[in-house]
C-alpha cells in the first residue's frame, strides 16, 4: 500500500509539472502586452522596455519559467500587477473562502447522492426511482448560471427566505454567513448530485444482484443490515472514483457560481486576473486548482484501497 502510495504521488507531481508548463505557455499567448496594462497605453516604448527587463520579460521563456516554477514552490507567488499586493496574500484569502464554498457544496451533493442513488436501487422500477432518475437527467442538463438564477428569483426575490448576493465577510466567523451559502451552495452541488445519485444507483443495482447478497438475504438478515454489511461498502467503490472527479466539476462550477451570486473566491479571482491580464496572479490561481485536484485524487486512489480490500497494489 505504501509503495503505491508513493508512485501515486509520483504521478500527481508529474502531472502538476506538466500542468505548470501548460499554464506558464498558456499565459503567454494571451493577448495584450503587460508592460502597456501597467503603465498605459501612452508609455513611451523605452519605458515599455525598461518595465519588461525589469520584470525579467526579456529573457528567454525557458529561464523565465524555471524561475517562476522554483519561485512558486518557494511560496514568493509574485506581485499583482493590478492591485500592487503580493499575489500569495490575495490568493490564500480567496482561496479560504472558496474551500468553504466547495465544503458545503461537498456535503450537500456527497451524502445525498449516495442516499438517493440507494433508495432509487432499492426501490428500482418503482415510481421513486423513475422520479429520481428524471430529476437527476435535469439537474445534469442545467449549468450553473441557469441554476443560480432560478434559484435567487424563487428563494431570494419571491419568497425573500435567502440573499441574493453572497458578499460573504468571515472575520465575525462562519455561522453568521451561513444564509448566504446556501444558495450558492445548491446551485455548485446539484450537478454533481445528479451524478452521484446515478453512479451509485448503478452500482447498488449490479450488488444487490450478487451471489453473496442473495445468500445473506437467505441467512435470514435483516434488510438493513444486508444494505450496511454487504451492499453498501462494495457499492461504493465506483462512487469513490465518480466523488473525486466531481471536484473538477465542482471548481469548474465555483467560477460561475462565484460570479452569480458575487462570491468573494478562486473563481472570481481567475476572472479579474484574465480581464486584467494579471498575468502573476493567473498563474498562481491556476496552479492552486491544480494542487487541489491532485490532492483530491490522491485520498480518492487510498480509500477506493481501503473500501476494496481485494485490490493489491505492488
Amino acid at each position: 500500500m505504501s509503495q503505491f502510495i508513493v508512485r501515486r504521488l509520483g504521478f500527481v507531481l508529474l502531472s502538476m509539472l506538466m500542468a505548470s508548463i501548460i499554464i506558464f505557455a498558456a499565459t503567454q499567448v494571451i493577448p495584450g502586452d503587460i508592460a502597456s496594462v501597467i503603465l498605459g497605453q501612452f508609455a513611451t516604448p523605452e519605458a515599455k522596455a525598461n518595465l519588461r527587463a525589469e520584470l525579467g520579460l526579456n529573457r528567454p521563456l525557458v529561464v523565465q519559467y524555471l524561475d517562476w516554477l522554483w519561485s512558486f514552490i518557494q511560496g514568493d507567488w509574485g506581485q499583482s500587477t493590478s492591485m500592487h499586493v503580493p499575489v500569495r496574500e490575495i490568493v490564500m484569502s480567496r482561496l479560504y473562502n472558496t474551500l468553504i464554498l466547495a465544503a458545503v457544496g461537498f456535503m450537500m451533493f456527497v451524502p445525498l447522492g449516495i442516499l438517493l442513488g440507494l433508495i432509487s436501487a432499492i426501490r428500482r422500477n418503482s415510481w421513486v426511482d423513475h422520479s429520481i432518475s428524471i430529476s437527476s437527467l435535469v439537474f445534469v442538463g442545467l449549468p450553473e448560471f441557469v441554476t443560480g438564477i432560478i434559484l435567487i428569483y424563487i428563494f431570494a426575490l419571491q419568497l425573500g427566505w435567502l440573499p441574493a448576493q453572497s458578499s460573504v465577510d468571515y472575520s465575525g466567523g462562519i455561522l453568521p454567513m451561513v444564509p448566504m451559502l446556501v444558495l450558492p451552495g445548491i446551485t455548485v452541488s446539484l450537478v454533481s448530485l445528479a451524478y452521484i445519485a446515478r453512479m451509485t444507483r448503478s452500482s447498488t443495482v449490479e450488488v444487490l444482484q450478487a451471489d453473496y447478497v442473495r445468500t445473506a438475504y437467505l441467512k435470514g438478515l435483516s434488510p438493513s443490515r444486508v444494505i450496511r454489511v454487504h451492499v453498501l461498502r462494495n457499492s461504493l467503490q465506483p462512487t469513490v472514483a465518480a466523488i473525486a472527479l466531481c471536484i473538477g466539476w465542482l471548481v469548474s462550477g465555483l467560477i460561475v457560481t462565484e460570479s452569480v451570486f458575487g462570491y468573494p473566491g478562486l473563481g472570481r479571482l481567475l476572472l479579474f486576473g484574465a480581464s486584467h491580464r494579471d498575468i502573476p496572479l493567473l498563474q498562481a490561481v491556476s496552479m492552486i486548482v491544480v494542487v487541489v485536484v491532485g490532492v483530491v485524487n490522491l485520498l480518492a486512489d487510498v480509500i477506493y484501497a481501503w473500501l476494496n480490500p481485494r485490490i493489491t497494489y505492488k
